[in-house]
């Protein structure tokens, strides 16, 4: 009986380590280009705060770049079609301030 995991003829082995498989939070990603690759930038902003930090870069060549469009294209069409339209309109300031520093005195 073969092994379950052995790898089969174009099969790809993905390792993912407990550090990375965590994740980072992102609710912005800036993108830029030269003619040889693509570069985003994974930004996390807080509300009330001045400054961000870009969490995490990706750096594609541009045939990968439009092979994550498409990937992402399909994979929103197939959460919209389970979990309706995604609404991609900015809802503008939140009603209350969303103010996470710290607001108490000593």
């Amino acid at each position: 009986m073969a092994d379950e995991k052995e790898i089969k003829p174009g099969q790809i082995n993905i390792e993912l380590n407990e550090e990375v498989a965590q994740g980072e939070y992102s609710n912005l990603a800036v993108i830029t280009h030269s003619n040889a690759e693509f570069i985003v930038d994974f930004v996390s902003m807080m509300p009330g705060t001045p400054k961000a930090r870009v969490k995490s870069r990706i750096i594609l060549a541009p045939q990968h770049a439009k092979r994550l469009l498409k990937a992402l294209n399909e994979n929103i069409q197939k959460f919209e079609s389970q979990n309706g339209v995604i609404n991609d309109v900015d809802p503008g300031p939140a009603p209350f301030p969303m103010n996470f520093g710290p607001t108490a005195e000593a």
